[in-house]
């Protein structure tokens, strides 16, 4: 068995530290979410170990479910995500035809609208909750994912086995799911880590800019902004979510080089 590289078992166990922080953090936190336990930005001290944010609210704590709610939003988007796009995008390879362009050229249409600008929009004038960020957000990037999963689904698509299988008579879901998918999982994968990245980034984004997660509720976005004022005073409060932004955009991309190194092409499928 090869041995995981050394940049991405960093990767790896940062990553799970975060996702494992994330999930027992009613466990980690020292205090509640919203829950004033000292003075405006005091500094670090044994009892508030990063210091108190601009309302005083333990940093450490705010921190911790902050990640939770990041890396929740940011899970469930991809996952609605790559689902949608994918689902999709094997479709219109296999459909081909006016199908395929009729899909194809809304997904461009979509394309061509920056993704932030038409989340603000679409956020200005829906409720701001976490299933409408998550609703929103996978649904955009969906696009993306329908564009990877299509050219592969449309190389796949003229596999032998996968012509094999049209001349048996199977269905477009035996074909799409026991075919297709299991020969461009590895790709989709790889790409996978890439857009949590992206999802954690513009989940955070929204919420600095005000259309993110909304207080009390915690994020490392959200956070960023409550705090930002402080920088100006040398307070580090708004830095430290940026930190962590960035270590897990890091060992999530560490880990995704990892994968896509390992499935640099496309392994031939069933036979």
């Amino acid at each position: 068995m090869n041995r995981i590289p050394f940049a991405a078992a960093v990767g790896l166990v940062f990553t799970a530290l975060y996702f494992l922080a994330a999930l027992f953090a009613p466990l980690l936190a020292p205090y509640g979410m919203a829950e004033v336990v000292g003075g405006v930005w005091e500094q670090s001290s044994s009892e508030h170990w990063l210091g108190t944010d601009n309302i005083g609210r333990d940093l450490l704590t705010r921190l911790i479910y902050g990640g939770r709610t990041t890396i929740f939003i940011a899970t469930a988007a991809t996952v609605l995500s790559f689902s949608t796009g994918a689902i999709l995008g094997f479709l219109a390879a296999v459909l081909g035809g006016w199908a395929d362009q009729l899909m194809s050229r809304t997904v461009d249409l979509l394309m061509s609208i920056p993704t932030l600008i038409f989340a603000l929009v679409v956020l200005s004038v829906m409720p701001v909750t976490v299933p409408m960020l998550i609703l929103v957000m996978g649904l955009l990037d969906s696009t993306r994912v329908y564009r990877l999963a299509r050219a592969v689904a449309v190389d796949i698509n003229v596999m032998d086995y996968v012509e094999a299988a049209k001349l048996r008579g199977e269905r477009r879901g035996w074909i799409i799911f026991r075919e297709i998918l299991p020969n461009a999982l590895s790709p989709l994968v790889a790409e996978m880590g890439l857009r949590f990245i992206f999802m954690v980034l513009f989940v955070s984004t929204l919420s600095f800019l005000g259309l993110g997660v909304q207080p009390p509720a915690a994020d490392w976005g959200g956070i960023v902004k409550e705090n930002k004022d402080g920088i100006v005073y040398g307070i580090p409060a708004a830095l430290l979510p940026a930190v962590a932004i960035a270590t897990l955009s890091i060992s999530v991309n560490l880990v995704a080089d990892w994968v896509l190194n390992r499935t640099t092409s496309l392994k031939g499928g069933r036979g």
